[in-house]
């Protein structure tokens, strides 16, 4: 335990909240990350990102559709039950049942069974040698805890029914849940009776969300927050020459793009008639040559950015330079394409953008709506906050959106299966918002899970991605940099996937 002298508390400031405490409700980084330090998965991730044990001591596959995983005995839950098999069996089915938004990691498990209290095997449709990366961001709930609460199903983002589970957690992790208010402040509490080592010093998390960027720039700089994320590009200097904090910068695995209703007959927000322009190849291809992404780059993301031509970053498995190149910004090339089409004089769509979720997200999403003006079509904007963007959008209630993705498995097979491939109900295509389909896509994603030969499994990556872009599937970005900005008193580990685990952090 840590003595009361050296008790130290830092103060989170981001421009978003997250949105529920239910590991379950919402697969995005923001949530994951912050309830990811209250629950833990089966395997983990290190400070280098590199798989690592959690609640599970070892795994090893048995034959090649069924891993055994060793659970860690002795671990007890925040309010003092203990860990064992009954609790992965329950969550692994929470986690794949209604209104959970973490399908797709486990679309692809047949059965989760019990072996003995600390011992589980987990049986997949076909063979899927990078299940441990898969499954690592699948949070281990208190089974006991959960029917007591009447929490068994995660809350549905798409619906906002809440339960006990959106503002009270009971996990294993290296801090608890001490209270919650939502989009007003969080605090957590280290654990003293954490299994494993907690490397930092911190007793207490405040996380506030502040959504304004000079406003977050002035708390920090007044020494009201400790941290912020993320820092507004335009002040990244100042905050470096001011002696009170920095800016830790780096490359971020997330990659942001835009997708497309590809599947109605008629969009629901647009003044087109009785058909789908993006079910045209020609528009979704004009709509990208549109789009002047170096502009982008330079004035937006005043340099914090790599524009990509590929739906994964640098860092991901199955990432290949040869294949970035974008299609060259045209404006004329755009006309053409959308007169060819038959919409010379272009048409007008909704667009729905978050405005407190990514990197001058709102921002990005006018670069975007003026320069398809330039091409005749008319963008109406709706940016709103990230609480009820998320639910519009999960329920496909969009016709053009903005989304950024960081493939929680680091592997290109995420992404495809998580976004390019077809919508189905066991959670493939989960995210593939515009309802992309190509059956061709399908079938080598199920190739790629299967197979272990690198050579092999890269060329079916490459093939699968080569589709998808001959296709204009979606329309990709690119890759933000982090910058979060931390009080020259606070040490932290800063992860290429955005996650900021509390345990790493330390106040001198």
């Amino acid at each position: 335990m840590l003595s009361v002298a050296s008790a130290q508390t830092v103060r989170i400031g981001n421009q978003g909240d997250a949105l529920s405490m239910d590991p379950h409700s919402l697969n995005e980084s923001l949530q994951l990350s912050v309830t990811g330090n209250v629950y833990e998965p089966l395997v983990g991730r290190d400070s280098k990102l590199q798989l690592t044990p959690a609640l599970a001591t070892g795994w090893k596959q048995t034959s090649p559709t069924v891993w055994r995983f060793e659970l860690r005995k002795g671990v007890k839950f925040h309010d003092g039950t203990a860990f064992t098999a009954d609790d992965v069996l329950f969550s692994f089915a929470r986690a794949a049942g209604d209104g959970s938004d973490m399908k797709s990691y486990t679309n692809d498990i047949k059965e989760v069974r019990k072996q003995g209290d600390h011992v589980v095997e987990i049986e997949t449709k076909s063979p899927f040698p990078i299940l441990p990366d898969v499954i690592s961001l699948v949070y281990i709930m208190s089974k006991q805890w959960a029917e007591a609460n009447q929490a068994t199903r995660p809350v549905d983002r798409r619906k906002g029914v809440e339960n006990v589970a959106s503002f009270k957690a009971n996990g294993t992790g290296p801090y608890r849940l001490r209270e919650r208010q939502p989009n007003v402040k969080t605090t957590f509490q280290r654990n003293g009776n954490y299994w494993g080592k907690i490397e930092g010093n911190v007793a207490e998390i405040e996380y506030t969300p502040i959504g304004n960027d000079a406003t977050r720039v002035a708390a920090l700089m007044s020494g009201q927050v400790d941290v912020i994320e993320p820092v507004p590009l335009q002040d990244v200097a100042r905050i470096n020459g001011s002696g009170k904090a920095k800016v830790m910068q780096g490359p971020e695995l997330r990659t942001i793009f835009l997708g497309m209703d590809q599947k109605r007959d008629e969009l629901v927000y647009s003044n087109v008639k009785g058909k789908n322009p993006f079910k045209d190849k020609r528009v979704r291809q004009a709509f990208y040559q549109a789009i002047d992404i170096n502009s982008i780059q330079r004035v937006v993301m005043r340099g914090a950015s790599t524009p990509t031509a590929l739906m994964v970053a640098p860092g991901i498995t199955g990432f290949d330079a040869a294949m970035n190149t974008r299609l060259p910004y045209d404006v004329e090339a755009a006309k053409k394409l959308l007169a060819d089409a038959g919409y010379a004089n272009g048409f007008e769509v909704g667009m729905n953008c978050p405005n407190d979720r990514y990197v001058n997200d709102s921002r990005i999403c006018e670069a975007v709506a003026a320069n398809l003006a330039r091409v005749g079509v008319k963008v109406n904007l709706q940016a709103e906050t990230k609480g009820t963007y998320f639910p519009k959008i999960l329920r496909r209630d969009t016709s053009f959106y903005l989304l950024g993705w960081t493939p929680g498995t680091y592997d290109s097979h995420n992404a495809l299966n998580a976004l390019m491939r077809c919508v189905d109900d066991k959670g493939g295509g989960q995210f593939n918002l515009g309802s992309y389909c190509n059956p061709k896509v399908d079938e080598l994603t199920n190739k790629i899970q299967s197979e272990t030969d690198k050579a092999k499994r890269d060329g079916m990556i490459k093939e699968a991605f080569k589709i998808h872009a001959d296709d204009v599937g979606h329309l990709p970005l690119h890759q933000q940099a982090l910058a979060w900005g931390v009080a020259s008193n606070v040490s932290l580990v800063q992860l290429a996937d955005n996650f900021m685990p509390f345990r790493y952090m330390s106040v001198k």
